[in-house]
């Protein structure tokens, strides 16, 4: 019979490959698709595009959630520019 004790060293190998592992990896995405996301942004002038690639560069996801709630939605808004 096994016991308790044995089970749980073999279960932490199973636990960061089935739930750590893919949190990480979609985390990582989410990231990345938000830099493109921020890089692409024709709702937002210049300077304010490179403050939102480097909020996400540096702040990683915490940057990537920010830029997601406050910038993101700017996309389908055009810049009016004086000429």
């Amino acid at each position: 019979m096994v016991s308790h004790a044995m089970l749980f060293p073999a279960l932490i190998p199973l636990v960061l490959v089935l739930v750590i592992l893919p949190i990480g990896l979609l985390a990582t995405a989410f990231w990345i698709w938000m830099l493109i996301s921020a890089a692409q942004n024709r709702g937002i002038e210049e300077g304010e595009k490179i403050a939102w690639i480097l909020i996400i560069a540096l702040l990683h996801l915490i940057g990537a959630v920010i830029y997601f709630f406050v910038g993101h939605p700017k996309r389908n808004i055009p810049i009016h520019k004086a000429i």
